[in-house]
């Protein structure tokens, strides 16, 4: 197990004059112990010298209303792996402020806030020399999907059927999505340019994202041995979200739940493993980046 490291950093989007928390957790030089965030504890030390190496760089775009902190389980187990793992918290699209659900401008501005982030990232000093930022992978889950696949050169139609104005970033080399929302590449040839090897996953029993969302990713992608599809028997769309404190899991807070009989816990300690190794063929990770100890 390699030794983690954590920080909170603010992403500025000076074209909008508007800023964005992100936690970010990454390879560390040194052993540490258990830091709360949240609701949430990971193992990990708050600003801890980064490991020597250098180290590709993991996206996590959170769905829509969520947060920064709902996918910890994957970001420790990447990190862990020798991946800088950044979780932004997407501006007006999260469980606090969520006035642009369902707006043009939040389809704008998710893609952007995805190339701002690996700017930042590449200029961090507490990061400098570690940061590999032209190996980058985005993990998308519901809209978050929607972000990595507008990325990676998905064009992106809003819901009077007019093209959204998105950037695609080359430094961008693998998606992994998670019960993605697709609604918006709607003409049959709107993912034509997403040539990015991907993994997929689609949930089971999902009333939010059904079948149809991830069908639309398999007809449209050009190149289908690029794409490693799962279906997660009895899975629900909130299954990919970590697993929650005891003392939140509750009918009432939905995203706490899933089918009966599904064990999250199991599930992400699953998720992790073959996550890691997706991106490892992909990007490499510490293994082949470190310096010799």
């Amino acid at each position: 197990m390699k030794n983690v490291g954590c920080q909170h950093i603010r992403v500025w989007d000076h074209q909008a004059n508007i800023g964005f928390p992100v936690f970010v957790m990454y390879p560390a030089a040194g052993a540490h112990g258990a830091y709360e965030v949240g609701p949430f504890t990971v193992t990990a030390g708050l600003n801890a010298p980064v490991a020597a190496g250098q180290f590709p760089v993991v996206i996590i775009s959170h769905g829509s209303g969520g947060n920064r902190l709902g996918y910890l389980t994957i970001a420790q187990a990447l990190a862990e792996a020798g991946y800088i793992v950044m979780m932004p918290e997407h501006f007006g699209n999260n469980r606090d402020d969520n006035f642009l659900d369902g707006k043009t401008r939040n389809l704008e501005l998710r893609p952007r806030h995805i190339s701002l982030c690996i700017d930042d990232i590449a200029t961090n000093e507490l990061l400098t020399g570690a940061v590999l930022s032209d190996q980058v992978a985005v993990i998308g889950h519901s809209i978050g999907g929607y972000t990595a696949l507008a990325v990676a050169g998905g064009q992106v139609w809003n819901a009077a059927r007019r093209q959204v104005p998105t950037q695609p970033d080359a430094r961008v080399r693998g998606l992994v999505l998670m019960a993605p929302a697709t609604a918006w590449f709607m003409p049959k040839d709107a993912l034509a340019d997403v040539t990015l090897p991907m993994l997929i996953y689609q949930a089971d029993q999902d009333p939010f994202t059904p079948s149809e969302h991830v069908a639309r990713v398999l007809d449209q992608v050009p190149d289908q041995t690029k794409i490693a599809h799962q279906i997660v028997e009895n899975a629900g769309h909130f299954s990919f979200l970590s697993p929650f404190p005891q003392d939140m899991i509750s009918p009432d807070f939905l995203p706490s739940q899933d089918p009966e009989e599904f064990d999250r816990v199991a599930f992400h300690q699953r998720l992790a493993v073959e996550v890691a190794e997706f991106l490892g063929g992909l990007l490499g990770g510490s293994d082949c980046r470190e310096n010799e100890l």
